[in-house]
């Protein structure tokens, strides 16, 4: 990461361990190296869980699962969910 950078390793590593404060443009040049929108980095925080486990290690390669949703904000979107399927039940009924 930090040779695509164009940084030393011990900057990035700073970067990292919250020594150093980056701006949008940094985090934008690690985005475009992840390969994720800016956005998906902004809003990352301690509810998104990463993991190795050896029972996930497949051939070797290291497998990252997450879960990007805490709990409230999952119960929220069902909950949204089934607000608009009601108002599609009701727009339906209104319709025949």
């Amino acid at each position: 990461m930090a040779e695509c950078l164009g940084i030393s390793q011990v900057s990035y590593s700073r970067i990292e361990n919250g020594q150093t404060k980056f701006d949008i443009q940094r985090m934008q040049q690690i985005a475009v190296v992840l390969e994720v929108d800016h956005v998906f980095l902004m809003n990352f925080n301690d509810n998104m869980v990463f993991y190795n486990n050896s029972e996930y290690n497949h051939g070797g390669n290291i497998v990252n699962h997450y879960h990007t949703l805490a709990e409230t904000e999952r119960t929220t979107l069902l909950s949204r969910i089934q607000q608009l399927e009601k108002l599609v039940e009701e727009l339906v009924q209104q319709k025949k």
